[in-house]
């Protein structure tokens, strides 16, 4: 890969991480930010910087042998995980194998082989890893206990993460190699050129453009959306906050990287996944003739993102229903509500 991109230089904004904002505002800002330094207290970036091997065998004893989706793939694909030329199938192999041996054959740094461990979360294969990865001397980058932070792992030779969206906040912190990370606000989903929703790299829709060399004449909108994207350049024990919805692609860019990452939201536990509804609404409204999509989008306007107090505000409390306030109560009986409507 290429060790710039063209046509993408405006930075993202950096601050050291101990003068990062707490971690409420810094979602509500929505904003990606450069957090300097909020990870080059671990234990775990010391060791990766000693060597491979080094971080590898910090790791070990974490790893409870539980085996993990491992990606393997020809050197050829210079680490892009992506389609095949005809985007029906997969341009690498995944396969289930145990860390400790991915990590040792990782170390020796293979030839002709891309291998990646992607998005392992802690809990499940590294337990008491958690412990070790906390933002201690940042205590106001800790995401609320109540949003049940997702912390995972990241480990690879040289990688690229083609541009996606993940609908939960992240902070992503670079442990070992260099990261570079390109983002771009939601609304640049047009000019991204999103590929099939199917069958993805990593579970969720990517941009069919290659970056480093894209090609204009097929994708004439790309030259928009980079007006909108901003560039982030990490070193070891750096992190960025990626606001959730927002496009980015993520590089290691180094034979040997490792990023620990905190996913979470800030809706409730009881709220549902948005891809549900798209992908329902693809089924259910997006082929009807367009005077019907017109008035389904003034239905959707109204009540759900329009005023959410609006379509309440004129029934006696005691008929609400699912028009109130929710709670997790209300969530599952609108869950059923749906399943059974699906079940017709």
């Amino acid at each position: 890969m290429p060790d710039s991109i063209a046509g993408i230089s405006t930075p993202v904004n950096a601050v050291p991480g101990t003068d990062a904002p707490d971690i409420k505002t810094l979602a509500e800002t929505a904003q990606p930010l450069i957090l300097r330094g909020i990870g080059r207290h671990w234990s775990l970036t010391d060791h990766a910087q000693q060597s491979p091997a080094d971080a590898a065998n910090y790791l070990k004893p974490f790893y409870n042998g539980r085996p993990s989706m491992i990606y393997r793939a020809p050197s050829s694909i210079q680490g892009r995980y992506f389609y095949s030329d005809n985007a029906a199938a997969l341009n690498y192999d995944s396969v289930h194998e145990k860390v400790d041996g991915f990590l040792d054959e990782l170390a020796a740094n293979p030839d002709g082989v891309s291998l990646y461990m992607a998005s392992a979360p802690l809990d499940k294969f590294f337990p008491g890893l958690k412990a070790e990865v906390q933002f201690s001397e940042t205590p106001q980058l800790v995401p609320d206990e109540k949003y049940d932070p997702l912390v995972s792992i990241w480990v690879g030779n040289r990688s690229l993460a083609s541009c996606h969206f993940d609908n939960m906040e992240n902070i992503a912190c670079c442990v070992a190699g260099r990261r570079r990370v390109v983002v771009f606000p939601p609304d640049q989903i047009a000019n991204l050129y999103p590929g099939p929703v199917e069958r993805t790299p990593g579970g969720q829709v990517i941009s069919m453009i290659d970056f480093h060399n894209p090609d204009l004449e097929r994708f004439p909108r790309f030259q928009e959306a980079m007006k909108h994207a901003q560039i982030a350049e990490l070193e070891p024990g750096d992190g960025i906050f990626i606001p959730s919805m927002w496009w980015h692609q993520v590089e290691g860019l180094s034979d040997f990287n490792i990023l620990v990452n905190y996913w979470w939201s800030q809706a409730p536990a009881y709220v549902g996944n948005g891809m549900t509804s798209l992908f329902h609404a693809m089924l259910a409204i997006r082929d009807r003739p367009e005077r019907e999509k017109a008035a389904f989008k003034a239905l959707f306007d109204y009540y759900v993102f329009g005023d959410a107090d609006m379509p309440a505000e004129h029934i006696p409390d005691a008929g609400k229903g699912m028009l109130g306030k929710l709670d997790d109560l209300k969530a599952r009986r609108l869950r059923a509500l749906i399943i059974n409507q699906l079940n017709k």
